[in-house]
C-alpha cells in the first residue's frame, strides 16, 4: 500500500457554490486539496509571510484570498483555447510560519520546500507569498533540486538587492540574499519592470556590477513586452538547466493593482503582465513559479487578487501549451 505523504499544513476550506454548471468547470473544482498519494505536476503552495515587508503589509493572506476566488473562474481560457483541466494539479496547503522568528519562517520555506521537491521532483510549484522575502529561500530550495545552475526572471518595479546590514533580509532583498549566498550568478537574472523613483542609484550600480540585466518599465512600453521576455528567457535559460520565475505584483501601473503596499504609476498594464507569464509557461526550462507583494486589506473588491489568480491561471495556460 503506498504510504501517504504528509507535507505542509492542509489548506483553508475553501467556499464553493451551491448551484453548479454541469457544462462549466470552476477552479474550485479542479485545484482541490491534495490527497497526499495521486500523482500530481503542479502544486500551489501558500508561503503566508508578511512580517518580512518593508511596508506594512497584510501579504500574509494572500493564499487565502486567492482560494476564496477559486469558485468565481473557470479552467478554460478561450485566448489559448486550453482547459487547464488537463494538468494534474493540485493545492498542497501552506508552510508554517513562526509568530516571531522571521529568520525561522525562511527556514521553514526553504525546508519545507526541500521536503516537496524531494517528494514529488518533478513537481511545477506555483507559490503564492507572502512578501518578496519568500523568494530567497523558496529558490534555494529550488537550487538544491538541480545538478546544474539556475536562472530568475524576475517580474518587479524594485531591483530588491537592498544591503542586508540596515534591515536584515526583507522583501527588499531578496536577489542579493541569492546572490551572496552564492545561490545564483547575476549573469543568470533578468529583471522586467524596474521601475523610476522606486529604486536609488547605488543599487542600480551594485546590479549592473554582478552582471544582472534589467529592462525598465519604459522600455516594456516602447518596446512591448514580448521580446523582451524572449530576451529574457535567453539570458536565464544560457547555461543553466532551470529558470525560476517570480512575479511581484507591484510591478504593474496602480489602476491595474492598487491592493500593493508600494504600488506605482506608469507601471506594466495587466495584459503585458499576462503575456508575459504565458510565454514563460510555454518554456519547459521554467521550473518553478511564484507571485508575492499583495495586501488583500489594501485592495478594492479583491481586484488585485483577481489580477494574480489571473496571473496563475494564464501562466498555468503557457504549461498546457507545453510539448508532451
Amino acid at each position: 500500500m503506498k504510504q501517504r505523504i504528509e507535507l505542509l499544513h492542509p489548506p483553508e476550506l475553501i467556499r464553493r457554490s451551491n448551484w453548479r454548471d454541469r457544462y462549466e468547470t470552476k477552479v474550485s473544482q479542479w485545484l482541490t486539496p491534495w490527497d497526499g498519494e495521486e500523482p500530481i505536476d503542479i502544486g500551489f503552495i501558500g508561503a503566508p509571510l508578511s512580517k518580512t515587508s518593508i511596508s506594512v503589509s497584510a501579504a500574509s493572506m494572500t493564499p487565502n484570498a486567492l482560494r476564496e476566488l477559486f469558485p468565481a473562474v473557470t479552467t478554460y481560457s478561450i485566448d489559448h483555447d486550453v482547459d487547464l483541466q488537463e494538468l494534474r494539479a493540485r493545492d498542497l496547503g501552506d508552510i508554517q510560519m513562526h509568530p516571531t522568528d522571521l529568520s525561522r519562517c525562511h527556514a521553514n520555506i526553504e525546508q519545507a520546500l526541500t521536503n516537496v521537491y524531494q517528494a514529488l521532483p518533478d513537481l511545477l510549484p506555483v507559490i503564492a507569498g507572502g512578501d518578496h522575502s519568500i523568494t530567497c529561500p523558496s529558490v534555494k530550495a529550488f537550487k538544491k533540486r538541480f545538478k546544474g545552475k539556475v536562472g530568475i526572471v524576475q517580474i518587479d518595479a524594485h531591483m530588491d538587492v537592498r544591503n542586508l546590514e540596515d534591515g536584515g533580509p526583507t522583501n527588499g532583498t531578496p536577489i542579493r540574499g541569492l546572490l551572496e549566498s552564492g545561490t545564483v550568478e547575476g549573469k543568470h537574472i533578468v529583471q522586467v519592470g524596474i521601475h523610476s523613483f522606486a529604486n536609488s542609484k547605488p543599487y542600480r550600480e551594485y546590479a549592473l556590477s554582478q552582471g544582472i540585466t534589467q529592462f525598465t518599465a519604459r522600455q516594456v512600453a516602447r518596446e512591448g513586452i514580448e521580446p523582451l521576455i524572449q530576451q529574457a528567457m535567453e539570458i536565464a535559460g544560457d547555461g543553466t538547466e532551470a529558470i525560476y520565475v517570480t512575479v511581484d505584483m507591484d510591478v504593474l501601473d496602480q489602476a491595474f493593482g492598487p491592493g500593493v503596499p508600494a504600488m506605482v504609476p506608469a507601471g506594466m498594464t495587466s495584459w503585458q503582465l499576462m503575456d508575459a507569464v504565458h510565454l514563460l509557461g510555454m518554456n519547459p526550462n521554467v521550473r518553478g513559479f511564484d507571485i508575492v507583494c499583495i495586501d488583500p486589506l489594501q485592495d478594492p473588491r479583491r481586484a488585485t487578487v483577481r489580477a494574480a489568480l489571473h496571473v496563475i491561471l494564464n501562466f498555468l495556460a503557457g504549461v498546457a501549451k507545453r510539448p508532451k
